[in-house]
């Protein structure tokens, strides 16, 4: 009966330690989320627009890496685009606050409604080189 009882203790040990390498496997979002956050990124850092976090002021490329390092953090929490945006695009981690994007106008809108705006316009336009409408993520 020891001899089960440590078989036992071993073979859960294995277990455990190999549990890390499972839940890692499956922490990539879909490949349409992440062509499209890539876009979203992307859009961001070539935007020449100002965005605002805690009150301070960004240029687009620095706002673009922000969202980059925090949708690295959150990778594994990310299913859809709009994980991505409410994780990584939406509001401060320390605050609470939403980001901001200045408009054309100079009004502020949630940064949040500007990049679903932008995926659906994108995904409106878009087409395939047979001319179909690619296929955008929810």
């Amino acid at each position: 009966m020891k001899l089960l009882s440590s078989f036992g203790a071993g073979l859960l040990s294995i277990l455990f330690s190999l549990a890390p390498l499972a839940v890692t496997a499956d922490t990539q979002p879909p490949a349409e989320v992440q062509a499209a956050v890539r876009y979203l990124i992307e859009y961001v850092s070539e935007s020449d627009r100002t965005f605002i976090r805690n009150a301070h002021e960004y240029r687009s490329a620095d706002a673009a890496e922000h969202m980059q390092r925090k949708y690295e953090h959150f990778r594994d929490r990310i299913h859809t685009v709009d994980d991505f945006i409410e994780l990584a695009a939406s509001r401060s981690l320390a605050s609470g606050k939403p980001y901001l994007v200045v408009g054309q106008s100079g009004s502020t809108i949630p940064t949040a409604d500007w990049l679903r705006e932008v995926l659906a316009t994108h995904c409106s336009l878009a087409t395939k080189s047979d001319g179909s409408t690619p296929k955008c993520p929810d």
